[in-house]
C-alpha cells in the first residue's frame, strides 16, 4: 500500500547541477537543512512533509520513475536518455545547469562540418576499412537514434565513462556524443562540434512520478506548494520595481500621464504616494512606483523622465506571486485534471 504520510524529493548528489541545486533551492525560499553532508537524507523547513533523498543524477530519474521518490531535480539530457511512462516531467527548465549533448569528431576531419558530411564518412569506413563508425557516448539511447535519424546506420556505440572527449586521441572510438558546456574541453582534446548535430539542448529540470500525482492528494499538495515557490522566485527573476520622483498637478494627473505609455503601467498600473513637505510653486511632489519587466526598464525610465521623474531607483524583484503558479495549472491539465 503506498504511504501517503510523507513525500520523498531526489536531489542530485554529485555532479555539475548539484551544488547549484542547492541555491536554487535556497533562492526559491527553500533552505535545504543536511546536518551532515556525508549523509544522502535531508529535509526543507518550509515544506515539512518532504525527506530530501541525495542520488546520482541518473539515480534520481530511476527513483522518480519506481516511484521510491515521488519528485526528483536533475538534468533533462538524462530523463531524455531513460523515458518511461511514469516519469512526468513537471519543469523543464529551471534555469541553470544548461549544456548541451551533441556530436563532435576530430578537428584533423577539416572537411566534416554537418551530419550529412558524417554520413559519407560511415559509408566510407565501411566500404574502405571494412567496419563501423565508433561512437564513444554514455547516452546510448539518443545517440543510436539520433544518428539512425539522420542516415547514419553503420556504427559501434562504444561504451564509455570518465574522459570521454580522449576517446578518439586513445584510439578506441572514431567521434564522440557527450555533453558540451563552454566547449573548452572539446578543444583541449582537438575536437570539434557538428554545425547540426546538437542532440538534446539541456537544463535543470524538475521530474514527478505519474502514479503518485494522480492517485495522492499529500503528493499534489506537495508539488503545488514547491511550484508556489519556484514559479514566483523564476517570475521575480524577470521583473524590478522603479521608485521615481514626480512633480505634478496631482495624483491621478500624473497616473495618467504614467499610464500614457504601455511599458509603465506595471503589473497593475502605479501606486502614487505624495512626498509631504515638497512643494515647487503650486505644483506638488509624488513618489511612483511600478513594477516592471527587466527588458523594458530603460525604454520604461525614458518615459518617466519625459514627464518629469527624477531620481530613479531599481530594486529587485524576489518573488512575482500571480494568480496561481502557471507550472501547476499545466501539470493538472497534463493529468488530466479539470
Amino acid at each position: 500500500m503506498i504511504d501517503s504520510q510523507r513525500v520523498t524529493f531526489a536531489l542530485p548528489s554529485k555532479g555539475a547541477i548539484a551544488e547549484p541545486t542547492l541555491n536554487f533551492l535556497s533562492d526559491c525560499g527553500l533552505r535545504i537543512d543536511k546536518p551532515n553532508p556525508r549523509q544522502y537524507t535531508g529535509t526543507i523547513p518550509a515544506l515539512p512533509d518532504v525527506d530530501l533523498l541525495f542520488q546520482r543524477v541518473t539515480d534520481v530519474v530511476y527513483k522518480v520513475a519506481d516511484g521510491t521518490a515521488q519528485l526528483g531535480i536533475t538534468g533533462l539530457d538524462v530523463v531524455r536518455e531513460h523515458p518511461h511512462d511514469d516519469l512526468v516531467v513537471i519543469h523543464d527548465n529551471l534555469r541553470y545547469g544548461y549544456c548541451k549533448l551533441l556530436v563532435a569528431v576530430p578537428e584533423a576531419w577539416v572537411d566534416v562540418e554537418s551530419m550529412l558530411d558524417l554520413t559519407e564518412i560511415a559509408l566510407d569506413f565501411r566500404e574502405n576499412k571494412r567496419r563501423n563508425l565508433r561512437v564513444a557516448t554514455t547516452y546510448t539511447h539518443l545517440a543510436r537514434r539520433f544518428l539512425h535519424a539522420r542516415g547514419i546506420h553503420h556504427f559501434t556505440l562504444v561504451s564509455a565513462e570518465g574522459a570521454i572527449e580522449a576517446a578518439p586521441t586513445i584510439g578506441y572510438a572514431d567521434i564522440i556524443v557527450d555533453l558540451v558546456q563552454t566547449g573548452t574541453t572539446l578543444r583541449e582534446n582537438h575536437l570539434k562540434p557538428i554545425t547540426d548535430g546538437v542532440i538534446v539542448e539541456s537544463q535543470a529540470c524538475l521530474i514527478g512520478n505519474r502514479r503518485w500525482l494522480e492517485r495522492e492528494p499529500r503528493v499534489q499538495n506537495t508539488t503545488a506548494t514547491l511550484l508556489e515557490y519556484v514559479d514566483a522566485a523564476l517570475q521575480g527573476r524577470e521583473y524590478s520595481q522603479l521608485t521615481v520622483n514626480v512633480c505634478g498637478e496631482s495624483a491621478a494627473v500624473i497616473a495618467e500621464k504614467v499610464a500614457a505609455n504601455p511599458l509603465t503601467r506595471g503589473l497593475q498600473g502605479p501606486t502614487i504616494a505624495p512626498i509631504l513637505g515638497a512643494h515647487a510653486t503650486d505644483q506638488l511632489w509624488f513618489t511612483v512606483t511600478i513594477i516592471i519587466q527587466n527588458k523594458q526598464m530603460l525604454s520604461a525610465i525614458e518615459h518617466l523622465r519625459q514627464i518629469g521623474g527624477t531620481q530613479t531607483t531599481v530594486t529587485p524583484v524576489r518573488y512575482v506571486f500571480f494568480e496561481q503558479s502557471p507550472t501547476y495549472a499545466r501539470l493538472r491539465a497534463d493529468l488530466g485534471f479539470a
